[in-house]
């Protein structure tokens, strides 16, 4: 007969979840047993296998849990905007409200991800390949001469993600400016200086191509129709 799953199931595992990204954070992940993580939460090491059968299956629901919540706040803020310069604000100020209280995640992404096995690692890439995508397309929506050269636009979509995902390094709650004041800054150096920048690195952004006279004659045909 199968086990009866308890009512508090989910609760716990949050809780494991939490208190294991805080010791991958601060001891690395091969430097912390399920020992480590069952003294941390209270429970029995044997306990700790009826929710989770190794340390790998914690560090890939560590990781998942994570980035299915900042692709979910991402895709709101995205939802909510349908100007391309209005979604790009939008997007950073969500993603730096969703890492809000998740140092020790974002620590543990950016450093032991690539530890994991290769099928897990494909499953987690994709869901930020997702937060690449959209901010990708808020950009391209943002600055059209850029969206046109998929050579600039990643290094700016890139550029972008490390003025964000870097901050937890030096940001303070409650000290200086705020998480909304550094992700409306963050998107403007993006919104206005991408072109001079691309100038500078002596790839210019490509002007629209010219309308042939017969296609604008038949454009504006249709648009008197």
């Amino acid at each position: 007969m199968a086990r009866t799953r308890a009512t508090d199931y989910d609760q716990k595992r949050l809780g494991i979840l939490n208190q294991s990204a805080r010791l991958f954070a601060q001891h690395g992940f091969t430097g912390t047993s399920i020992t480590m993580i069952a003294e941390a939460c209270g429970v029995s090491k044997a306990l700790m296998y009826h929710y989770y059968k190794s340390k790998d299956d914690v560090l890939f629901d560590v990781l998942a849990d994570h980035l299915k919540h900042l692709v979910a706040m991402v895709e709101a803020a995205a939802a909510a905007e349908s100007d391309g310069r209005s979604r790009l604000v939008s997007i950073c100020t969500g993603l730096l409200d969703a890492y809000r209280g998740a140092d020790a995640e974002h620590q543990v992404q950016i450093s032991s991800l690539k530890l994991l096995p290769r099928a897990q690692q494909d499953i987690l890439k994709q869901l930020e390949r997702r937060l690449v995508t959209i901010f990708s397309e808020a950009i391209a929506a943002s600055l059209p001469a850029i969206a046109r050269q998929p050579d600039t636009l990643k290094p700016l979509t890139m550029s972008l993600f490390g003025m964000l995902n870097w901050h937890y390094l030096w940001f303070r709650e409650g000290k200086g400016m705020t998480r909304e004041a550094y992700a409306r800054m963050a998107a403007n150096l993006i919104l206005a200086g991408a072109e001079d920048a691309m100038r500078a690195a002596g790839t210019p952004a490509k002007a629209p191509a010219p309308v042939k006279p017969a296609i604008a004659k038949k454009k504006a045909e249709k648009a008197r129709s």
